[in-house]
């Protein structure tokens, strides 16, 4: 987030069982925004798309229970966690602390200065970061997009003007999604506003014509958010992705990604991982071909995110870590010390072990003063 004290994230992926899914030969998952895979390497049939694309829509359930579980153990603050939820007891879950993502959103918003910025968050699910930073800070100019299934977007929809969230969303955010200028779509999948537009939109078949999706300002510094999201889609479908928000800026405007996804599937603690999804009849062909620290940078590098990508002059680096070096690295000591007295804790090897097998990787580009992105790799400051 945009502070000095970081959220912790929670991540309970299919792509990325957790030690207790592991233990028990279960699998949980979170749905986002993702394309169809293929199993075993064949393409799937369209009866076949329609399945999984339900079954990976269906699991953003999951994700918002997950959340919901740590914020209940303490583990991170989400006011709004619970009223995305359907009601019902929360099973504890064992969460993965991530803060990479929060720590590159926090470098972007202070990036140039207080100038107004665009978050794009890919396969947004019922992800609140939006309410969670306009809470904390009231006056930031920022306009926001989330792209998901439109089954997820209707879905998120219907329960932000649901009177507990919307009452939560104006009292503590000053955030009136019933207000004239807030706009939703006559079947309820489409929410547009001057900050905050919710797009049903399947990322395989993002618009190619000029306008691109509607309310997107291409003359904005950008960051672009991919919390396990483009691992879901084969790797020529992921690419296209990432080469599509590349090509609609302008190298004249600031960009930059994060990406948080699951490494490293070729030792031990991988596979089991590889094989509770392939019986599940999901191969995930990008992890295979990013599967470490060095590819996840090179994706990026090869995508316009290093400098002088363009022969303008303009700065530009990517970069990738693992969880387990950013929670040793990123996170302050004061912090580390309250979370090592939450329960789950007193199995810290296993958590380094989970750690060790996701990734965050970022890359920037078109920024004139790169100070800020430059110090990412350093310890909290």
């Amino acid at each position: 987030m945009a502070d000095s004290k970081p959220l912790i994230n929670i991540m309970s992926a299919p792509a990325i069982p957790n030690l207790n899914t592991l233990r028990r030969g279960g699998l949980r998952g979170r749905g986002r925004g993702r394309g169809a895979v293929s199993v075993g390497g064949a393409p799937l049939t369209s009866s076949k798309i329609i399945q999984h694309d339900a079954i990976v829509q269906n699991t953003d359930n999951d994700a918002a229970t997950s959340r919901l579980s740590a914020v209940d153990a303490g583990y991170l603050e989400d006011p709004y966690a619970r009223l995305m939820t359907s009601g019902d007891d929360v099973a504890r879950r064992l969460p993965l602390m991530n803060r990479g993502i929060d720590r590159v959103v926090q470098t972007f918003l202070s990036a140039g200065g207080t100038a107004r910025k665009q978050i794009i968050s890919l396969g947004a699910g019922s992800d609140t970061r939006y309410f969670r930073l306009k809470q904390k800070h009231r006056d930031l100019d920022v306009v926001y997009h989330e792209i998901d299934f439109e089954a997820n977007t209707r879905r998120k929809i219907g329960r932000l003007r649901s009177p507990p969230f919307s009452t939560a969303a104006k009292n503590l955010a000053g955030i009136d999604v019933h207000a004239q200028d807030v706009q939703i779509s006559a079947d309820g999948a489409c929410l547009t506003s001057p900050e905050y537009t919710i797009h049903p939109q399947d990322l395989r078949r993002l618009p190619q014509h000029d306008t691109g999706l509607p309310g997107i300002d291409k003359s904005l510094p950008t960051l672009i958010i991919s919390e396990c999201c483009l691992v879901y889609l084969p790797p020529d479908d992921a690419d296209a992705v990432l080469q599509y928000f590349s090509n609609v800026f302008p190298s004249t405007t600031p960009l930059a990604i994060v990406i948080y996804e699951p490494i490293r599937p070729h030792d031990p603690f991988g596979m089991t991982m590889v094989r509770n999804l392939t019986s599940r009849g999901i191969q995930l062909q990008t992890l295979e071909k990013y599967a470490g620290l060095e590819e996840q940078r090179k994706r990026l590098e090869a995508h316009g995110f290093k400098a002088d990508a363009d022969g303008d002059g303009t700065r530009g680096e990517s970069e990738a870590a693992d969880i387990e070096f950013i929670w040793r690295q990123w996170v302050a000591p004061d912090e580390k010390e309250r979370i090592d007295g939450l329960e789950w804790m007193d199995e810290v090897e296993e958590f380094v072990l989970l750690a060790q097998h996701y990734c965050i990787s970022w890359g920037w580009r078109g920024f004139t003063d790169g100070e800020a992105w430059d110090g990412l790799l350093g310890p909290p400051k």
